[in-house]
């Protein structure tokens, strides 16, 4: 028999052997704590009834073999995940898949993971599930503001056994769950009674009606405001509006929910022109864009349009003035939109270098800030591919104004502009002599060139963004409006309309998707042909 060594609980090192009785002839064994565990336990614990036996085999079996069958199903979703990610990083662009179909993926991927979980926790014992429930109790997470609605799970005799004396309360166990009321309908009847007097003939008197957002027409303001805010702030589209209202019995055709939408949109108009108005007040706006394919009726393809969008937000910094941002969609991309839109602005306009912003600074009346985020990524991107030691650098000196930045924030706008002057100032200064002898030393069509030629093209507004008070140097707050209502315009019908008569009405959408669409159904037609100027405040 093979022996090895051993070293005893006290520190005494004799040798066990490999038999079953091994443990037994061990010295000090019943004062060894370790030795007590008993080996045997599990042993112990097993049936000794042959069949017992083979039936605790055979469901031992099925057991694993369900879980390395959702392991197995698991590791296929999740290698199909990372191949499409792989795609989408570096392979071609027709390749490419949309970010949202990714996020879908990755939604099923949760979803199976969640169900094999919810079925293993199913099988666990009760000291098992206590365990978890312990593990997972978070109060205090769901938000302090919602109502809140006390169900009390009590015992039914607070008697106790030995005494018959009333037990009292030494304590309790709080737990919350969130809860939802699903979208009810509800019918609401007005009355207006008439009177008349008995003794004079002809004197009938009634409460005046009150006005209605559409006149004769069933829905409330409510009604309404859900509705737009479902088609342009969550992506439904009215057709699937109109499905989800037949499920609780409420027909309501989409041509209806249009001219609700359109009549809500004539109605917010003097509360956008409002908006623009009290933001072109501002000493500052940021200003981004992004491009906004529409359906063309009558050409069969589609055509780029513009979406802009104008913002001010001085929270970073303990502003006074509340944020905002307007929208205005151009049916194309001339560069003369953004002078038109901010007519009588005169302040810092923040911006990403866009070309079409120029027209508003030959005027005199508008400075250009141009963002630093901007000219930071086209190098960041040259390093994470090939590291190369001028754009390591540049990363550098872009990143002591980012410090810069961090160390001002939330700050007054005196101290801001003391802080840049002094610091950012000398930076940016040692920066553009550096940059202009890089190219010599470099390819002219690299990469690496095309990114030093776009920030020295842009060195004036850029150098605006680091040495004043009002400018900031990180992306403007309206490039993630923009980042949502580009979402948006990839998965919806959304009816646009603008104010010049010589075009008609289209649905936005994007040509991928219109390709995909085509196939189930037509484009759905707008049924207006009055156009206006159709925004989200």
């Amino acid at each position: 028999m093979k022996r090895r060594p051993y070293k005893g609980c006290r520190g005494s090192t004799t040798s066990i052997s490999a038999g079953p009785d091994a443990l037994s002839s061990l010295p000090g064994a019943p004062t060894c704590a370790f030795a007590s565990m008993r080996f045997v336990s599990f042993a112990d614990s097993l049936p000794t009834d042959p069949d017992a036996l083979h039936a605790l085999l055979l469901a031992e079996r099925e057991k694993h073999a369900g879980e390395i069958a959702a392991a197995d199903q698991n590791i296929a979703c999740l290698t199909a995940i990372i191949e499409e990610l792989q795609r989408h990083r570096f392979g071609a662009r027709s390749e490419k898949i949309d970010a949202d179909q990714l996020a879908l993926m990755l939604e099923d991927a949760e979803q199976t993971l969640a169900a094999a979980t919810a079925e293993a926790e199913k099988k666990q014992t009760g000291e098992q599930k206590e365990a978890r429930r312990k593990r997972r109790i978070n109060r205090g997470a769901l938000p302090a503001h919602l109502p809140r609605e006390e169900i009390v799970v009590d015992i039914g005799d607070k008697s106790c056994p030995c005494c018959k004396g009333l037990r009292h309360v030494i304590g309790e166990d709080v737990s919350e769950r969130l809860d939802v009321t699903p979208a009810r309908f509800k019918v609401i009847v007005t009355r207006r009674p008439k009177y008349a007097c008995r003794s004079c003939e002809g004197e009938v008197v009634q409460a005046q009606a009150q006005e209605r957002l559409i006149e004769g027409g069933v829905p409330t303001e409510a009604l309404v405001a859900h509705v737009v805010i479902s088609k342009y702030a969550d992506h439904l589209p009215l057709y699937q509006q109109a499905q989800i209202y037949a499920r609780q019995g409420v027909d309501l055709d989409r041509s209806t929910l249009a001219d609700w939408v359109g009549r809500a949109a004539f109605e917010l108009r003097p509360v956008h022109e409002r908006l623009l108005e009290t933001l072109k007040s501002s000493m500052r706006l940021f200003a981004d864009e992004t491009p906004a394919p529409v359906l063309d009726p009558g050409r069969g393809r589609t055509k780029i349009g513009q979406f802009w969008a104008y913002a001010r937000d001085d929270r970073p910094w303990n502003g006074p003035e509340p944020p905002g941002v307007a929208y205005i969609y151009a049916p194309d991309r001339k560069h003369e939109r953004p002078a038109a839109h901010l007519t009588g602005f005169e302040g810092l306009l923040q911006v990403d270098g866009y070309g079409a912003y120029e027209a508003l600074a030959r005027g005199g009346n508008v400075t250009l800030a141009f963002c630093w985020a901007h000219v930071r990524r086209r190098f960041f991107e040259i390093q994470a591919a090939t590291p190369a030691p001028i754009a390591a650098e540049m990363l550098a000196r872009i990143g002591a104004l980012y410090d810069i930045e961090r160390d001002i924030h939330s700050k007054s706008a005196e101290a801001r502009k003391s802080a840049r002057q002094a610091r950012a100032k000398t930076i940016i200064a040692a920066m553009k002599p550096w940059l202009e002898a890089r190219p010599a030393t470099i390819s002219g069509k690299s990469t690496l060139a095309v990114a030093i030629r776009y920030a020295l093209s842009r060195w004036t507004g850029l150098s605006s963004s680091s040495t004043t008070a009002a400018s900031i140097s990180t992306p403007t707050p309206s490039n993630a409006p923009c980042a949502r209502l580009g979402s948006g315009v990839k998965i919806i019908f959304l009816q646009v309309q603008t104010a010049e008569p010589s075009i008609g009405p289209f649905s936005l959408h994007s040509s991928r998707r219109a390709r995909e669409m085509k196939s189930i159904r037509r484009p759905i037609s707008p049924t207006s042909s009055q156009r206006s100027s159709i925004v989200t405040p």
